[in-house]
Order: C-alpha cells, then sequence, then structure tokens
C-alpha cells in the first residue's frame, strides 16, 4: 500500500491544489518500508489526483482541499484523510496506529493562493477572506 501526503518542509501542506511535493510512503503490514519525497512538476488541482494514481497511491494525507480535488482522487481510486496538519510522518504513524484525527467532510471554496487547512485554532480559514469549511472531530 501507498500512502502520500502533501508535503513542505516536513509538514503536511495546507492546501492539495497547490502542493509543490508530495511524501509517498511503502507501507506493509502497519509498518512503513520506506518514504520518499517527489515533486509534483507544476501538476496543479485537478491533474494532482492523476500524478498520485500513477505513482500507485492508495491513499492521501492533506490540509485542505476543493471539491473537484475530491471528486478526482475519488475517481481515481484513492482515500482520503484531509483536514490534518502537522508532521506528515506522524500522520502517517498515526494513520497506521488507528489514530489520525481528520475530517473528509472539510472543502476549500476558494481559488486564491493562500492555503488553508492548517487553521484549527480558528476552525476556518476566514481571516484570510476564504470559505474553508474545517469541523473539527
Amino acid at each position: 500500500m501507498k500512502i502520500a501526503a502533501t508535503f513542505e518542509n516536513g509538514q503536511i501542506f495546507a492546501h492539495f491544489g497547490h502542493t509543490q511535493q508530495f511524501k509517498i510512503y511503502e507501507v506493509q503490514d502497519g509498518k512503513i518500508l520506506s518514504s520518499a519525497v517527489v515533486d509534483t512538476n507544476g501538476s496543479g488541482h485537478g491533474a494532482l489526483a492523476g500524478f498520485l494514481k500513477q505513482a500507485g497511491v492508495n491513499a492521501l494525507i492533506c490540509g485542505g482541499i476543493g471539491q473537484g480535488a475530491k471528486n478526482a482522487l475519488t475517481q481515481a481510486g484513492i482515500i482520503l484523510y484531509a483536514g490534518v496538519a502537522g508532521s506528515a510522518d506522524e500522520a502517517v504513524q498515526k494513520l497506521l496506529a488507528g489514530n489520525l484525527s481528520y475530517n473528509s467532510d472539510i472543502t476549500c471554496a476558494h481559488h486564491g493562493n493562500h492555503g488553508c487547512g492548517g487553521h484549527h485554532d480558528e476552525g476556518s480559514c476566514s481571516h484570510h477572506g476564504h470559505n474553508c469549511a474545517h469541523h473539527e472531530e
């Protein structure tokens, strides 16, 4: 199984459609066998689902994500764990242990250049003028 995380400087990148890199983890029997950071080569939004599918990814951990990208991931057969922030490595370990806090209902309804998904202290990105529907669990 392969798990990908939007990635920047060791952390989950806040907005799926703007991520420059993914960290892809090869997992077997609940353990990480290997991992590698891969560049998206400028792919954005809809193209990223195809990028992940070609890489053989089964699941994605990310921060904010738009509905179109969610649909593309579903069509690609990739399980989504959205609304996650913090260390990418820790998030994958928590997922494998069944302890990852995520919100699959998160939706980012903007097309600006600001990230979203990492504003758990306020519950939304509204202070950036965006409409990101975070619902903490």
